[in-house]
């Protein structure tokens, strides 16, 4: 399969028209898949809870294909460890985080969509996987939590 800059900017527009303001393409083809490929179209209203991946094969690599996002990383106790800003057209592309490693990223441009890859099957995050300290996705919480993100960047 091609990836083009027609299905970007289509996964960008559904990633738009859906209430979690993100979307996914996945290339695996099931949750079972040892290696876990995808698109990920994210507006700069949707809020991805942070979290860390504790299985040592987990590290994850992720490419900035159109747009910029805010990448933020946590200690254990929900303090900003770091702040960066990845771009397609920026100096830095993307990122790989290790295992263990608590994080978020933030839209930073309507349309933003990455390439993420990591190593599955596809699991659940489990309790110690997800910030306690970070409001849960949909709570009225979370939007003022993304909006605290946003402030890092501007």
């Amino acid at each position: 399969m091609l990836i083009t800059r027609r299905l970007l900017a289509a996964l960008a527009r559904e990633a738009a028209q859906v209430p979690r303001r993100r979307k996914n393409h996945n290339f695996h083809g099931s949750g079972a898949a040892r290696a876990n490929r995808l698109l990920n179209a994210m507006e700069p209203d949707s809020y991805v809870r942070p979290r860390r991946h504790m299985d040592d094969e987990k590290s994850e690599t992720i490419i900035a294909l159109r747009g910029s996002f805010g990448l933020v990383l946590f200690n254990t106790l929900g303090a900003v460890a770091s702040r960066d800003v990845i771009a397609c057209d920026g100096a830095a592309l993307g990122f790989d985080i290790p295992y263990g490693t608590f994080h978020t990223l933030v839209a930073l441009e309507s349309g933003s969509l990455f390439f993420e890859a990591k190593a599955g099957p596809y699991k659940p995050l489990g309790a110690t996987e997800i910030a306690a300290w970070a409001p849960a996705e949909g709570t009225p919480d979370a939007q003022a939590y993304l909006r605290e993100m946003h402030t890092l960047f501007a």
